[in-house]
C-alpha cells in the first residue's frame, strides 16, 4: 500500500509558475510508474504527465507539453511537477498517482494509488 501526499498548489497569475510535489510512503516507490492527473470543476479527471520507475522516460498530455516537466527522486521517494507558463485552463485539483505496472497508461482508472489532491488556480 502506497500513501501519497501532494503539496505546492496555490493561486498564480496566468503566465506564472508553480511546482507541485508528492511524497510517497509505504510500498516500494522505485517500482511504480508515477503520474500527475487533474480534475477541473465539472470536468472528468484527465491525464497530465507520467514518468517511468527509473525516470528513463516521461510522457505528457498535448495540452501541457513544453510547459510542464515531471521528475522523480527515488532516494527521497518524491515526484514533482514543474508547471510553467500557466493558463487559466490549467485550473484544477491536481492528483499524484501511482501505478504498480511497467506499462504506461493515460487512463485514470488504471492508477492504483492516489493522493488527496492539491488545488491549482490560475487567474487571468
Amino acid at each position: 500500500q502506497v500513501q501519497l501526499v501532494e503539496s505546492g498548489g496555490g493561486l498564480v497569475q496566468a503566465g506564472g509558475s508553480l511546482r507541485l510535489s508528492c511524497a510517497a510512503s509505504g510500498g516500494t516507490f522505485s517500482t511504480y510508474i508515477m503520474g500527475w492527473l487533474r480534475q477541473g470543476s465539472g470536468k472528468e479527471r484527465e491525464f497530465v504527465a507520467a514518468i517511468s520507475w527509473n525516470g528513463g522516460w516521461n510522457y505528457y498530455a498535448d495540452s501541457v507539453k513544453g510547459r510542464f516537466t515531471i521528475s522523480r527522486d527515488n532516494v527521497k521517494n518524491t515526484v514533482s511537477l514543474q508547471m510553467n507558463s500557466l493558463k487559466p485552463e490549467d485550473t484544477a485539483v491536481y492528483y499524484c498517482a501511482a501505478r504498480g505496472d511497467f506499462a504506461l497508461t493515460t487512463r485514470p482508472l488504471q492508477y492504483d494509488y492516489w493522493g488527496q489532491g492539491t488545488q491549482v488556480t490560475v487567474s487571468s
